[in-house]
């Protein structure tokens, strides 16, 4: 079933979770078969993944906080452009704390049945996260 209110709903409460911290709530928004096409390095599929990757990143930066800019839906795909920031407070890619903040943007397209997702595609500034924490050669 197609629902783009309930979608949207669903990829708010997918901001939450991160900027909350609270990660076992993406068991109710991610479908276990879920795909993402641009996975971190060694994230598994479905919720799992997401779980992992979030908890990681809210180690590393524990006020982690994603804005959403823009949002656009139709019946099936949210897409969403954001800014993401944090204070590197934790290790990080092999790295030891630096103290620093960072301000990223990024682009995510999701695909939603019955409310949860169940594909996505994104990018986010990732060299801008390594240059902004001095970690860059």
């Amino acid at each position: 079933m197609f629902d783009k209110r309930s979608n949207i709903a669903a990829q708010e409460a997918f901001g939450e979770a991160i900027n909350t911290g609270d990660v076992d709530r993406f068991d109710n928004l991610v479908d276990p078969s879920s795909v993402d096409h641009d996975p971190a390095p060694g994230q598994q599929p479905g919720p799992a993944g997401y779980k992992a990757f979030f908890a990681e990143m809210r180690t590393a930066f524990p006020d982690l906080h994603v804005e959403v800019e823009t949002l656009v839906a139709d019946d099936d795909q949210v897409a969403i452009a954001y800014t993401l920031t944090g204070t590197h407070e934790g290790p990080f890619q092999g790295h030891q704390a630096t103290g620093r903040s960072v301000n990223i943007r990024g682009m995510q397209i999701s695909r939603f049945v019955d409310g949860k997702m169940t594909e996505r595609w994104g990018s986010s500034d990732e060299l801008g996260i390594v240059t902004q924490l001095g970690l860059t050669g």
